[in-house]
């Protein structure tokens, strides 16, 4: 388990991350969500130990991170940009990984290597960014560490080998109960493979919630109702949306499903169906009610 506790860290006069707390559970992917400059890659670089926070904790496993060389074997940081040494080869990489991450499986990564077309032998200098993008994650999918601390991981790669990526991370997680941690700015690119999110804006933590709690709470439902029961309806629930257009009626209600479909069906409508709720209405809905639009931080 992974303890965020009361975290700050500030350069100069920026406050890049004000008090942020964060529990993030085992064999769940961790969506960390948030635009540019909303702390997202300070936190994972306090996390990883390469920052020291100025205040606060963080606890891998109960023992704190910073300057702590076994905690640090625990995980594998994969930044943005990922760094690789002047004239290094991908087998060379993994030789020198294989040092500091004992049950680092090099069988398996030159597998990785065939199947995703990798000469490990050529510079990796001459490699294209999505083909640094995908080695740095090889690497870090066979150092066999519990965590695995990914910044912008899928940028800068393609559709097909983006999901080709998720279905690695997801069997990663079966067997060898990986816990990946991953930062985005793109909340779609988080949608199909987080169980918890995230959310920074302006250093600090907007949102942080279970997906399928999310989804469990939250229900769009669509109606034909006369314009009168619009305020007896938010008397009644706990209404988080509702629109209007002519005769049909669309809300977004927090609560339990079935209750809310008896409630709206006593009133008789012409029509009444539930809806799906995507993960961006979820959030957009549940940002509104704190008073923020997350369609200006996020899409």
């Amino acid at each position: 388990m992974i303890e965020i506790r009361n975290v700050s860290k500030c350069f100069g006069e920026t406050q890049a991350v004000s008090r942020v707390s964060l529990t993030l559970r085992e064999v769940n992917v961790f969506g960390m969500l948030g635009t540019n400059g909303a702390g997202k890659s300070t936190l994972l670089r306090m996390m990883a130990g390469i920052l020291r926070p100025d205040e606060g904790e963080i606890l891998i496993d109960g023992e704190s991170v910073w300057d702590n060389p076994e905690v640090k074997r625990k995980f594998f940081y994969i930044p943005d940009d990922p760094y690789f040494f002047t004239g290094s080869t991908p087998e060379k990489m993994a030789e020198i990984f294989a040092v500091y991450y004992p049950e680092f499986d090099r069988r398996r990564f030159r597998k990785f290597l065939l199947r995703f077309q990798l000469d490990g032998e050529r510079k990796i200098q001459t490699f294209s960014k999505g083909m640094k993008k995908q080695l740095s994650i090889l690497l870090g999918l066979c150092a066999n560490v519990p965590y695995l601390f990914c910044d912008e991981t899928f940028d800068g790669l393609d559709p097909v080998m983006r999901q080709g990526m998720k279905g690695i991370f997801a069997r990663q997680m079966d067997e060898k109960g990986l816990t990946p941690v991953i930062a985005s700015h793109n909340l779609r690119e988080l949608e199909d493979i987080c169980d918890h999110i995230g959310l920074l804006h302006q250093g600090g933590v907007l949102l942080s919630r279970e997906l399928q709690q999310m989804k469990t709470d939250l229900h769009k439902i669509q109606c034909v109702l006369p314009e009168e029961a619009d305020a007896g309806l938010r008397e009644e629930m706990d209404i988080l949306n509702m629109t209007r257009r002519g005769k049909l009626l669309t809300l977004t209600v927090r609560g339990e499903e079935s209750r809310i479909l008896e409630r709206l069906a006593s009133m008789q409508p012409a029509y009444l169906e539930s809806l799906p709720l995507s993960l961006e209405e979820i959030f957009i809905a549940e940002t509104e009610v704190t008073g923020y639009d997350v369609k200006n931080i996020l899409f």
